[in-house]
């Protein structure tokens, strides 16, 4: 008889810790009990099963046997009567050869099973008692703490997968708990997640115990226990940012239609509002700049460009050269443009080392090509960019860098 007292504070303790279903821990303290069962008192191939009853403490014990036929098992050699051992060729297994081996303890012929229950069709489990014990070996009670402790680990990675597979691409916040060779790894409460250096943000420094919010990539599950790859330098992680500051994208009122990002130092986000009394941008950059300046803070005072989305390519290439007012805007054939800028704006609208210009293009596109309004037949150097060809799938990346960090 099992103490019950015991055993429902060791349930509920495992439930407070790990945050769990009591109705997972009992069953992972069953089947723990129902090995031990088997390797005291039964034999290898046999399935046992067991089930506590928490008002009583008493134990019951079954036997599962699956219902077959001489089509659905094949029998060994040496069972069959009057049969000489056929020569093993190598190659592909034959269907035969694909079926599971008749064991006696785990299966019973549908001709027996019918006995027991008239019923009885072929893959039914049939459940046949076993005799009541308490009293195990150490052996056997070594093997039901490793079943146990197995099982509440499966019990938790598939909870914590549930939990989080939904959220991928989503905000998470979280602790930094160390920092190994550039990784950072967070604690996120049940899990850990961890960044790896070429998705922070250049130029940043994380502090022990600094509380941040992240990018959620993926989830890892080839690990023991699922664990969460993040980011800081992801594009979407600032239209998460925006999603968190601003209700009215939360509420589909407005809309982010694009983002181009040079993580720490400047990125440009495209808007559009679906409601046309609503100012997309306004209620981005919200009263006195309150929202964007939130978002700004989380990514180190990375510079934001809000810009206003349109379905007139004109007036959204003109529009993703912000701040630079664009004069007159051309557009040539297989997506290329020539923008036209004021003379003392031409510095503002290609940007330091191109930036400006490259992030449009990015955002857009579409190649520009940025001259000066008194000088139309002048090619600036550092004016022109094109969407980056063949630019490597972040996530992608990701992945590879997992399958080479096993610790993680």
């Amino acid at each position: 008889m099992l103490n019950l007292k015991d055993l429902n504070r060791a349930i509920e303790q495992i439930v407070r810790e790990k945050n769990l279903e009591a109705e997972a821990v009992l069953g992972a303290i069953e089947s723990a009990i129902a090995a031990a069962y088997r390797r005291e008192y039964g034999k290898k191939g046999e399935i046992v099963k067991a089930k506590i009853n928490l008002k009583t403490g008493e134990m019951k014990f079954w036997q599962v046997k699956t219902v077959v036929d001489e089509n659905t098992v094949r029998m060994k050699e040496e069972e069959k009567e009057g049969k000489t051992p056929t020569p093993k060729v190598v190659g592909a297994p034959t269907e035969e050869e694909l079926l599971p081996v008749y064991n006696p303890d785990r299966h019973i012929f549908l001709e027996e099973a019918k006995k027991n229950k008239t019923d009885a069709a072929l893959g039914d489990e049939l459940e046949f008692p076993l005799e009541e014990q308490d009293d195990f070996g150490r052996i056997a009670s070594q093997a039901a703490k490793q079943v146990i402790l197995q099982r509440l680990r499966e019990v938790e990675r598939e909870s914590i997968k549930k939990e989080y597979q939904g959220k991928e691409g989503g905000i998470v916040s979280g602790i930094v708990q160390r920092i190994e060779r550039g990784n950072i790894y967070v604690d996120l409460g049940r899990v850990m997640g961890i960044m790896f250096y070429n998705e922070s943000i250049p130029g940043e420094h994380y502090r022990m115990n600094e509380r941040l919010r992240f990018y959620l990539l993926a989830v890892q599950e080839e690990s023991r226990l699922p664990g969460l790859i993040l980011s800081r330098s992801h594009p979407q992680f600032v239209s998460g940012l925006f999603e968190l500051e601003v209700p009215e994208i939360h509420e589909g009122l407005v809309e982010i239609k694009g983002v181009a990002r040079e993580p720490g130092s400047r990125t440009k986000i495209a808007v559009h509002s679906t409601v046309p009394e609503i100012d997309p941008v306004g209620s981005l950059v919200g009263q006195r700049g309150t929202r964007v300046m939130a978002v700004t803070n989380e990514l180190g005072n990375e510079k934001i460009d809000v810009i206003s989305w349109s379905e007139d390519s004109e007036k959204f290439i003109a529009a993703s050269l912000s701040p630079a007012k664009a004069r007159a805007v051309e557009i040539l054939p297989r997506r290329e443009a020539i923008v036209l800028v004021p003379e003392d704006q031409l510095s503002l609208a290609i940007g330091r080392g191109g930036q400006n210009v490259r992030l449009a293009a990015k955002l857009t596109g579409w190649k520009i090509d940025v001259r000066s309004q008194s000088r139309p037949d002048v090619v600036q150097e550092g004016g022109v960019a094109g969407k980056e060809e063949g630019e490597k799938n972040k996530d992608s990346e990701v992945i590879a860098e997992v399958e080479n960090n096993p610790e993680s």
